[in-house]
């Protein structure tokens, strides 16, 4: 016996005809998703119920004919009226709508408002319950999906801007049945861990992420265990699910909501931030001030007097240059561990800094004027220009008196030194 074999297009064809024969003006109740308006006119949009979903489109000139239209929008229950159409290329169908019926608000939508309402009533959204957001956590946690894009926007902006935090990523489904008992329970692992592990490795911040989908697929972050499980949570938790139009029930109860991962990220690592830039900021100050000091003291130094103190003083202030380049300012840059105290103190230290340097350029100066002053009065040149001279034996060896004098034969020859040269004369006596 042998089976007969189709051509995809043959067995394709056979099935169109088939579903557009049977499902001709075909009339189907479901809940919108995913709603949307071309340029061209035409709507887009799945119709769906708790455990199936098709596409569906509704033509411009449809469209128009049916002004309810208007009130239309995602999560509304509908009844549509149409045609099933099969597209071959793809061997996929949907419903062409002739016709459109509201008939109340969707299934999904109302079990979210429901749900919204109890939890509201019970405080779980009351923003005095909130936990406050650390400033600048030191260990981070996300609850995502290990392959999704909210992974991977969140860690780029970590990436560029956080300069001490570590993140710790906990893979978890986040669409389908399965996934509100996976979050829940990658939750409770966190906290776990958190509680038992020592005081550097604790966690300060939890982060749910997911990226934007329709209602369904965001449906996990809607659950009410999970909602009683972020209230309860010993660790501040912010919820970054979705898109900017999407809101969740851990939207509601979580300590903070961020539009999507990347905000959660930027949130995060906001002071982190301007930690880094004051940093940054701060040590060009200190160089700029450290160096210009420095460029006028031995601009002036170069024109001082005499060469061999000018000569000690320049070594003194190169090995007070490299005492200053390891000060505790400059440690304190890589040594401290509390970011609050040093950048409280960053300021302070500077200031004190340019009081020291000011200082001792102070000392140095009046060093350099005493130096001066006492090289002055020992130079024998200026005692000369006063009228003074004195006398030299041809040895060199000075007369200091008139018994030196009167001790030299006569005839013998002396110099007699002034202020502007010297001249030979000779002793007439002896």
């Amino acid at each position: 016996m042998s089976l007969e074999v189709k051509k995809v297009s043959e067995i394709v064809g056979e099935i169109k005809n088939l579903l557009e024969h049977e499902f001709s003006n075909v009339s189907i109740e479901g809940e919108i998703t995913n709603l949307s308006l071309s340029s061209s006119g035409h709507w887009y949009f799945t119709l769906s119920d708790k455990d199936s979903a098709i596409s569906a489109a509704l033509f411009k000139m449809d469209a128009l004919r049916n002004p309810l239209m208007k009130t239309i929008k995602d999560g509304s229950k509908v009844v549509v009226v149409g045609d099933i159409n099969v597209y071959p290329k793809r061997g996929t169908f949907q419903i062409i709508v002739k016709r459109i019926v509201p008939v109340g608000t969707g299934d999904l939508k109302e079990q979210f408002e429901k749900l919204k309402r109890k939890l509201a009533s019970e405080g779980l959204f009351d923003m005095d319950q909130k936990k406050p957001i650390p400033q600048m956590p030191k260990r981070v946690a996300i609850i995502t999906a290990q392959r999704g894009a909210a992974l991977q926007d969140f860690i780029n902006i970590y990436r560029r801007r956080s300069i001490w935090m570590d993140l710790l990523v906990i893979p978890t489904l986040v669409q389908g049945d399965d996934a509100p008992r996976a979050i829940r329970a990658s939750l409770h692992n966190v906290i776990k861990y958190s509680m038992e592990a020592e005081p550097a490795k604790k966690i300060d911040l939890i982060v749910l992420a997911r990226g934007g989908g329709s209602l369904e697929d965001l449906w996990a972050f809607n659950d009410e265990g999970l909602a009683y499980d972020i209230f309860n949570c010993p660790i501040p938790i912010i919820s970054a699910v979705g898109h900017e139009v999407d809101f969740s029930i851990s939207d509601f109860v979580a300590d903070l909501r961020c539009e999507t991962p990347s905000a959660a990220a930027e949130v995060i690592t906001h002071h982190q931030t301007m930690i880094k830039d004051k940093m940054t900021n701060l040590r060009s100050r200190l160089k700029n001030v450290m160096d210009y000091k420095m460029s006028r003291l031995e601009n002036r130094l170069k024109h001082a007097h005499p060469h061999a103190i000018l000569n000690i003083l320049l070594s003194r202030l190169a090995s007070f240059q490299k005492r200053l380049s390891r000060c505790a300012i400059h440690q304190r840059l890589h040594e401290l561990t509390n970011i609050h105290e040093f950048y409280l103190s960053l300021d302070e230290n500077l200031e004190r800094m340019k009081q020291i340097l000011k200082e001792r350029f102070k000392d140095y100066h009046h060093r350099l004027d005493k130096s001066r002053d006492v090289l002055k009065v020992l130079n024998p040149k200026n005692v000369l220009e006063r009228g003074y001279g004195y006398l030299e034996t041809e040895a060199g060896k000075v007369v200091a008196s008139t018994s030196d004098f009167d001790k030299a034969p006569k005839g013998v020859s002396f110099n007699l030194h002034f202020h502007d040269g010297s001249r030979k004369v000779k002793s007439n006596e002896g």
